[in-house]
């Protein structure tokens, strides 16, 4: 029913009749059938890993096969029961990581929805919003710049419409298009210019265009065909934690050989100092630390997304925590992007509006007393205007929901709070021909027509306008233009802080709106001042920001005195360097101004591109907000990207590591936050894990120099991995962010996981474990004489210290006992597993003969209760002393 072909050499009408669709677009009914007919318009994704090969690919780990070798070694030895423990050890491993694995790749998948782009269609003759996956053949897209093409289109309505199409061609310079069909049909992309495709993005003007091929049928679908070989790149933290793992594992693993040395020429049987150093090094090695960075990232990312802020790169989560500078957009992020018309000037006077933002609630007042736009013909005028050149739909407002341009949409509330019916207005004045806004031009010219025939209306900068105007409307009729009265009006209300319009008029017989004619015979309606409220948590969001040593930028391209007053607001201080300032400094003297200056006005995307690049290289790590095409290289330039979810560009999504969904700099402070809770928990998973290694290692290492039976068994070294090192880590990843985390001052820029200072406590807490647990081996050996039942409580003293550290390390600033033991639920509910798993171990007979362990006896457990506390109080007393001189680790 809907083949492909060479679309760009067919006419709109025959493409139309070839699709079954026409100028308003599929009905909705047709839509839905063809949907389920071709199917989403998603480009096929990378073939997702099966669960069995993610399951297998939990044995790709030099580690493991030490494990197995060392179960081989057993089963020839004859040592079934070591064998099954180590095998169990295996299986139980692999399993935590193919789980948190499972979860953590199914997780982001579903993230990866919520930045799904969106397409602007008409349908049932009507314009909507959809998931452009919902996109069928036959559907009619518009595009608008800044937009990225969702599908290929046949582009059958164009103005001044010029397409980026790098991503296909490497071209950088866009493609001017055209509607008019193409000669010769084996034209290859590049040059079908009556063609838009997907994935290519708009660079400037309008237009609109039928859609003749989705999916893999695309030309973009057709290069990720070829792509879709190549695997996953690790992230550049995923690789660093790799290495710092590795490089621990080596240590570890050479303390092990050594292990093996020395008990071989003690004497010790061969097969059991093998499987003692082959056990040791295997529960000694973080090998589950790449789990636990994994874990705790893609704890941080659910955490985020519920504050609204979606993670595009992992990296980005930890980036987060060390920021040191914010260059935010100031509209719709720290404002609420609902403009507000808050003053009008026509015909001389001045009138006041009263209500705010998209509700029509108000009044329009001239010297306090409430005036209808009937009452004033200038004000009737310049209402008129507002509405007519404007491209907001009106019909939606009235129903109650806000569609468009949010400075449209704010044109269309004050001409109804004047006594207007903007739909009606709309519906009595059909559009001819329209000349989009662009930022070159600043301003938009619609041509209407109705029953008092043609007149095209002019909206734009006050400038701009008085320029094309010779006359200007006042009670009395029409007189000559007075262009300085004008834009003085003009300056008093932008100081202020308001934005500024100027609407204009003039009456024609032309079909359609001619560039070359518009530089005269416009007569001056008025002007309408308006501006973007500030969002009330924004305010707060910039003191938390602060506080937590951030600086906070506004980067905006309103102008001087709007900037000024949304930063007093903020309080980001009165100095405000406009962007025509900043393009004449040097590097050395816009290096200065970057310390001392905080708002910034009138900027270029090139200027905010090379604020960016400036911060970078003093050494700040800078996150840097945007929502326009225009804005990608300063979202690539900057170490994290943040892009609007609700109202920015395709473009400006793609290049970002993390989307905010409401477009609130609220959001990016919650994000930091997170952020450095997230750093904090790796940081304590990382402590617990190497300190609890360092612990088993010194003990083994110890014993055999001084000549000593060894304290633990191989199976027992794994089962001490495999209670503690496993469960207790992992819940150390749902840790909750510490009081006044957003108070610190950032991470330094390339601080490791582990600080000096923190590496001196965890060699103090391995010889506490070490001392305590070799303690409790000698006495019990001593007083009773039995090998299994010093073993027994040597075993059981190490699995009570470490039971007693992962509290320790909840914190690594405050005291243990001003943490609420609940407030991680998922380490509660580890501690009870773990105890009733250890308490399997000595009581269950089949795990008695595995572990090789006896029943110990009230006193011993009481006493072993008693000593562990002594890794509690060293902790307490090295907080306590931290906090003293005030050197927080955390």
């Amino acid at each position: 029913m809907l083949p492909d072909g060479a679309w760009h050499s067919l006419s709109v009408g025959e493409i139309q009749r070839t699709l079954e669709t026409g100028p308003d677009g599929l009905a909705s009914a047709v839509a839905v059938q063809r949907l389920r007919e071709v199917g989403p318009n998603e480009v096929e994704a990378e073939a997702v890993e099966p669960w069995w090969t993610l399951a297998l690919g939990q044995l790709r780990d030099p580690l493991i096969y030490i494990l197995l070798g060392a179960a081989g070694v057993t089963l020839v030895l004859g040592d079934y029961t070591d064998t099954g423990v180590i095998l169990a050890v295996v299986v139980i491993n692999s399993l935590i990581g193919f789980v948190q694995e499972y979860r953590a790749r199914e997780a982001m998948r579903a993230l990866a929805k919520l930045s799904a782009p969106h397409a602007l269609v008409v349908r049932d003759a009507e314009q909507r919003e959809i998931p452009s996956r919902e996109l069928v053949p036959g559907d009619v897209v518009l595009l608008s710049s800044g937009s990225r093409v969702p599908a290929d289109l046949r582009l059958t309505d164009v103005r001044d419409l010029a397409i980026d199409e790098s991503v296909l061609t490497g071209e950088s310079i866009p493609v001017q298009k055209s509607s008019e069909p193409l000669a010769d049909p084996a034209l290859i992309a590049g040059d079908q210019t009556n063609m838009a495709f997907a994935g290519t993005t708009v660079a400037h003007g309008r237009g609109r265009g039928l859609v003749v091929r989705t999916r893999d049928a695309t030309e973009l679908g057709r290069i990720a065909g070829a792509m879709r070989a190549v695997g996953r790149t690790s992230t550049p933290l995923e690789d660093a934690f790799a290495r710092f793992g590795r490089r621990t594992g080596v240590v570890i693993v050479g303390l092990a050989a050594v292990t093996l040395v020395v008990g071989l020429l003690r004497g010790i049987p061969a097969a059991e100092i093998f499987l003692t150093a082959v056990a040791l090094a295997v529960s000694a090695v973080p090998e589950g630390l790449p789990v636990v960075l994994t874990i705790t990232l893609a704890v941080g990312v659910r955490r985020m997304a519920r504050r609204r802020a979606v993670i595009r790169s992992l990296p980005a989560v930890e980036t987060l925590g060390s920021t040191t500078v914010i260059g935010s957009d100031k509209t719709g992020t720290l404002t609420k992007n609902e403009m507000t018309v808050r003053a009008l000037w026509a015909g001389g006077e001045r009138y006041e509006v009263t209500g705010s933002g998209y509700a029509v609630a108000g009044t329009i007042e001239r010297r306090g007393a409430a005036v209808l736009a009937d009452d004033a013909p200038p004000l009737l005028a310049t209402l008129r205007a507002g509405v007519l050149a404007s491209e907001a739909d009106a019909a939606a407002l009235e129903a109650g929901r806000a569609s468009g341009d949010p400075t449209e949409i704010a044109l269309l509330v004050v001409a109804a709070k004047g006594g207007l019916s903007p739909g009606e207005l709309a519906r009595r004045h059909h559009e001819l021909d329209v000349l989009p806004f662009e930022s070159e031009r600043r301003l938009m010219v619609s041509l209407r027509e109705s029953e008092d025939g043609r007149v095209e209306y002019l909206k734009g900068a006050p400038e701009v306008v008085l320029e094309r105007c010779d006359r200007q409307l006042r009670a009395a009729g029409e007189e000559p233009v007075d262009r300085d009265a004008a834009l003085g009006a003009a300056a008093d209300l932008a100081l202020g802080g308001l934005r500024v319009l100027a609407m204009a008029y003039r009456r024609t017989e032309a079909s359609d709106i001619d560039d070359q004619t518009l530089a005269s015979g416009f007569v001056l309606a008025g002007l309408v001042a308006m501006e973007d409220p500030v969002r009330p948590e924004a305010a707060a969001a910039v003191k938390d920001a602060q506080a937590a040593g951030v600086r906070v930028l506004m980067l905006t391209g309103d102008h001087v005195g709007t900037a000024r007053a949304v930063a007093r607001q903020l309080g980001l201080g009165d100095v405000v360097l406009p962007g025509h300032a900043l393009q004449s400094l040097s590097d050395a003297e816009l290096d200065l101004a970057l310390r001392e200056v905080s708002a910034f006005a009138r900027v270029t995307p090139e200027h905010k591109l090379r604020i960016v690049q400036r911060l970078a290289a003093q050494g700040e790590v800078v996150a840097v907000t945007g929502d326009g095409v225009n804005d990608a290289p300063a979202l690539r330039a900057a170490h994290l990207g943040i892009a609007m979810g609700a109202s920015g560009s395709d473009v400006a999504r793609e290049a970002s590591d993390m989307v905010l969904a409401d477009d609130n700099f609220a959001t990016i402070t919650a994000a930091v936050e997170e952020g450095r809770i997230v750093f904090a928990n790796i940081r304590k998973a990382t402590f617990f894990l190497l300190s609890t290694a360092a612990g088993e290692v010194l003990a083994i290492l110890v014993t055999l120099l001084a000549g000593w039976p060894l304290p633990f068994t191989a199976a027992q070294i794994l089962w001490i991995n495999l209670v503690t090192d496993s469960l207790q880590v992992m819940a150390l990843s749902f840790e909750p962010g510490e009081p006044g985390i957003l108070r610190r001052p950032p991470r330094p820029r390339g601080e490791g996981v582990l600080t000096r200072r923190l590496f001196l406590r965890l060699g103090g807490v391995g010889l506490v474990l070490v001392a305590a647990t070799l303690g409790m081996f000698w006495w019990t050996l001593r007083t009773t004489g039995d090998m299994a039942t010093a073993r027994t409580v040597a075993l059981t003293q190490m699995v009570v210290l470490q039971f007693y550290h992962v509290f320790n390390c909840r914190s690594l600033d405050r005291s243990i006992f001003s943490i609420p033991l609940l407030s991680n639920r998922f380490l509660f509910v580890s501690m009870v597993a773990v105890t009733l798993a250890h308490l399997a171990a000595l009581y269950v007979p089949f795990m008695q003969r595995v572990l090789r362990t006896v029943p110990l006896s009230a006193e011993q457990w009481l006493l072993m209760l008693a000593v562990g506390l002594v890794v509690i109080v060293g902790g307490e007393l090295d907080k306590l002393v931290n906090r003293l001189t005030r050197r927080q680790i955390g």
